[in-house]
């Protein structure tokens, strides 16, 4: 959503944006390429100033994978974009070869310079592009297609679209500026090209893997939590699968309260595309399914080698073994403390719930991996019962988290 401030002629005001590090890194990306990005409590105002500049920095892209979305935005409403190829957490290969060949499709010039696509038109026209890969929908590459397509002539259609909440949401706030989108939720999303977009406001939606986690911190804790402003929809899969672990939920129309009465009874698991289980709670559930009374086996179709908390739950005290195609779980864990390192943002928020749950005290290293997709969670934590601070020893001053038990 803030790449596709690029599009518009006047000022888009997003509502609702948490103070996480990828959105200050946008936000000083977007600065670069002549956007001004101005926060007020929870509102961002982007406004484009110069349409001059095409070139995305290369420190700031290869932080966090949602950089390379500029490029669409940057194609369509300037003509040409220098990005380089992205970044993020490593948590294996995401090759960026759809997104290409979508913007291809709808007439971009394309080369490799130096590790930098460089991407030049006089005028986008609307294709048929095909978005499925051999992992299912891209994500990142939807958004990409939208931001170039809604400035495009004529129509363009996006087969094998990812159909996340988050996709739906973008597609939405584009609506909301001038552009004509639908199929959005759908794999067959149909754009009609418009010749500009005007500025307006937008409430984002509630950030589903942040609730998620909240939920499965009860779970294995033994503990209970309300979260109260989520859309329960956008979670139903993993709703499904704490129901059947056992886990009591209650689900009203904007909150979901959970309960773990019981030792959970294993699941497995398999992290697929929307609506199926997220990729990005797939570490959490291996850290929940390791207490579980029995085994289990968990599998991510989405990234298959999305496995760096593995080992760390392990010196926490799970049995864990990594097998083609996914994890053994043997379940029955009782978590120990111990000092274990976070890999990336997601496996973070595994370790905290398994340090969480384990006797004794617990030190996560490296943890400002978390700063990328949760806002003070550890002082929310610690709200909920939580015994938990954030401390600072490691050399390069990267802040360490260190989790007691819940009370």
């Amino acid at each position: 959503m803030m790449a596709a401030a690029i599009l518009a002629d006047e000022p888009l005001e997003l509502l609702g944006v948490p103070r996480l590090t990828d959105v200050c890194t946008m936000g000083r990306l977007l600065r670069q390429l002549g956007v001004d990005v101005a926060r007020h409590g929870d509102r961002l105002v982007l406004t484009p100033v110069d349409a001059r500049v095409v070139r995305a920095s290369y420190a700031l892209v290869r932080r966090m994978r949602a950089g390379f979305c500029v490029l669409g935005p940057l194609l369509a409403r300037r003509g040409r974009a220098v990005v380089p190829l992205p970044g993020g957490c490593d948590i294996g290969d995401r090759p960026v070869d759809l997104h290409l060949r979508g913007l291809a499709a709808l007439g971009a010039e394309l080369r490799l310079d130096r590790g930098y696509i460089v991407a030049t038109t006089r005028q986008l026209r609307g294709a048929i592009i095909d978005l499925c890969g051999p992992r299912g929908p891209t994500v990142t590459g939807t958004a990409n297609i939208l931001g170039a397509a809604v400035l495009a002539r004529g129509r363009t259609v996006i087969r094998g679209a990812a159909c996340e909440p988050e996709i739906v949401d973008l597609g939405r706030m584009l609506n909301s500026l001038g552009a004509r989108i639908c199929g959005l939720g759908t794999q067959v999303i149909e754009i009609e090209g418009v010749q500009r977009l005007s500025g307006g406001s937008y409430r984002i939606i509630p950030d589903r893997i942040e609730a998620a986690t909240f939920m499965l911190t009860a779970a294995i804790t033994g503990g209970a939590v309300s979260i109260v402003g989520l859309i329960p929809d956008h979670l139903q899969s993993l709703l499904t699968q704490l129901e059947a672990s056992g886990i009591s939920i209650d689900v009203q129309a904007d909150r979901v309260a959970v309960r773990a009465d019981a030792p959970p009874l294993p699941v497995s698991v398999a992290a697929e595309p929307y609506p199926g289980l997220p990729t990005d709670l797939q570490a959490h559930w291996t850290a929940f399914m390791a207490t579980a009374s029995g085994p289990s086996f968990v599998e991510d179709r989405v990234f298959p080698l999305r496995w760096g908390h593995v080992a760390e739950l392990k010196r926490l005290g799970a049995d864990l073994q990594c097998v083609p195609g996914g994890v053994r779980v043997a379940g029955n864990c009782r978590y120990q403390g111990a000092d274990v390192v976070a890999s990336d943002l997601r496996a973070s928020a595994a370790l905290i719930l398994a340090a969480l749950s384990a006797r004794g005290t617990s030190v996560i290293h490296a943890a400002h991996h978390l700063e990328r997709g949760y806002e003070q969670l550890d002082l929310k934590l610690a709200q909920l019962g939580a015994r938990i601070e954030r401390v600072s020893f490691d050399t390069d001053d990267q802040a360490n988290f260190r989790p007691v038990n819940c009370s």
